[in-house]
């Protein structure tokens, strides 16, 4: 990577790091890597309202990949002492897309300074921590016909500089699930006047260990109880409202489908022997993230081709990643770059995204680029 495009992106990447913003908020981060890429390149932008894509074009006939970063940070107070500590308060890059933003950026630049032999897109992806981004912008893939697509993401507990892949389930598929019920208020003396939902949440959390039992299901599968919230704090009233929150997580996604109806069906049997109303709602919802094998089998070839130490991963990540909402619909793979073995975990408050690893990423993107 040339040495001055490192240096602009490495400042590029503290910029967005004083300036984080949450998923669905990225105004100023959005626009600032546009400026950036508008000084620095001739490539063509397409702005998509809360994300955008660069272009550069190599001609008719040539094949069309894509790139993707993401921008979007943590509700999270920094609390290091770095000379670029974010400047807004309660909110950080604490999971390092402030580096997948600006690495990108660098290989937008060494490609329009040196040019490629495919149509490249470079996809600037907002709200991935929420699973509201990448559903948006997988329009991209089709409205282009894109035939493959990569990324790659920051991870601690590997060999600095390591590349990291694996074939079939790299992410876990994931969802939040609120069940809502609702019966009738009573005074507390009198419970049987009213219609209270604790015992029907009770048995639903009851049976929970059943439904996710690894004699029922082929993969890994979550059911984690996040929140319980029942009646007020009022000695004198039953209960006559109450939410359970969980989150269900599953290696296949049929499974998590599966457990899902099985956690609504069990809703439903539950209301109705007690008289209930239910209701479900759902957030940060995100699908599993499958990697291509010959799309793996690339970021492989050119991790041995360049010299960088590659790692078989034994196992999926059980968080989840919205870059599966890609992989649905065309060839493509993320990988993982090392921060180091004992480096601070993301979404902690020591951690800060490496700068180093800024230029193995634009590195390994130029030589996928190559094939």
């Amino acid at each position: 990577m040339d040495f001055k495009n490192f240096e602009l992106a490495k400042q590029l990447r503290r910029e967005l790091h004083q300036h984080p913003e949450l998923s669905n908020e990225e105004v100023w981060t959005k626009q600032h890597i546009i400026s950036f890429l508008t000084k620095h390149t001739t490539l063509e932008i397409v702005d998509k309202g809360r994300w955008f894509y660069a272009i550069y074009r190599a001609g008719d006939g040539k094949k069309n990949i894509a790139y993707r970063a993401d921008f979007d940070a943590l509700p999270m107070p920094e609390v290091i002492d770095i000379p670029h500590a974010s400047k807004n308060p309660g909110v950080s890059h604490k999971c390092g897309h402030d580096g997948h933003a600006a690495s990108l950026a660098g290989f937008a630049l060494e490609v329009d300074q040196k040019g490629a032999d495919k149509n490249i897109f470079f996809l600037f992806q907002h709200a991935e921590e929420t699973g509201d981004g990448a559903i948006q912008c997988a329009t991209l893939i089709k409205e282009h016909n894109i035939e493959e697509i990569f990324a790659f993401h920051n991870m601690s507990g590997m060999a600095f500089n390591s590349i990291n892949v694996i074939d079939g389930t790299a992410h876990c598929a994931s969802k939040g699930i609120t069940v809502h019920m609702e019966g009738s208020p009573a005074h507390a003396s009198q419970p049987e006047n009213g219609v209270n939902p604790s015992f029907a949440i009770a048995n639903i959390i009851d049976a929970i260990p059943k439904l996710i039992s690894p004699e029922k299901n082929e993969g890994l599968v979550l059911c984690t109880i996040v929140h319980v919230n029942i009646g007020e704090r009022a000695f004198g009233l039953a209960a006559s409202k109450g939410e359970l929150l969980l989150t269900i997580r599953a290696l296949y996604e049929v499974e998590l489908d599966k457990l899902q109806k099985s956690l609504e069906d069990l809703a439903r049997e539950q209301a109705e022997k007690y008289g209930l109303k239910v209701r479900f709602s759902f957030n940060d919802e995100f699908p599993e993230t499958v990697n291509h094998r010959g799309s793996s089998d690339k970021i492989r070839k050119v991790s041995r081709e360049k010299g960088y130490q590659l790692i078989e991963m034994k196992e999926a990540f059980r968080a989840s990643e919205d870059f599966g909402h890609y992989t649905k619909l065309t060839k493509g793979a993320m990988c993982y770059i090392g921060n180091g073995e004992n480096y601070p975990h993301i979404h902690t408050y020591e951690y800060d995204f490496r700068d180093e690893i800024i230029e193995t990423a634009v590195e390994l993107f130029k030589g996928l680029a190559e094939i």
